[in-house]
């Protein structure tokens, strides 16, 4: 359960900016916007991970928001994956993006928010908490 004091639009607004935080297997960098939409950039450092960074890349984009103190991606596309060909000439075959869409459907990444304030927050997933470190301010929109 969590212990976080905030509401889930207080959350939100909390994490609104760009964010670091490290898992044992990558380093992760993700801009929460205002738009709830995100970006996001993981960069694998186990050796055996690094083939997973070549087919699926590195950069996501999705969906993001927040219910019942629960931070919810949904990806939406991977600009930089193998599956993204671009014929030569012709148009592009979002297969990889096609994919991200349809299983973030059935099974969107979701964190349980722990703590959190303007500076760092502390989530989980179902293996291991995470704490996560503003890296940048951005203005944020004010809501009424």
């Amino acid at each position: 359960m969590s212990n976080s004091k905030h509401s889930d639009v207080e959350i939100e607004i909390l994490l609104l900016g760009k964010w670091r935080f490290d898992t044992y297997s990558e380093k992760i960098t993700i801009e929460f916007k205002d738009d709830m939409t995100y970006e996001q950039n993981r960069v694998q450092m186990l050796l055996f991970s690094k083939p997973k960074e070549l087919i699926t890349g590195n950069k996501f984009t999705g969906v993001w928001y927040v219910t019942q103190k629960k931070l919810h991606l949904n990806v939406k596309t991977m600009p930089k994956s193998f599956f993204n060909l671009k014929i030569p000439l012709a148009f592009k075959i979002s297969l990889a993006d096609m994919i991200a869409t349809l299983g973030s459907v059935f099974m969107p990444e979701s964190y349980e928010v722990i703590r959190i304030n303007s500076s760092k927050f502390l989530i989980k997933d179902k293996e291991q908490s995470i704490i996560g470190t503003k890296i940048n301010n951005t203005s944020t929109a004010r809501r009424n």
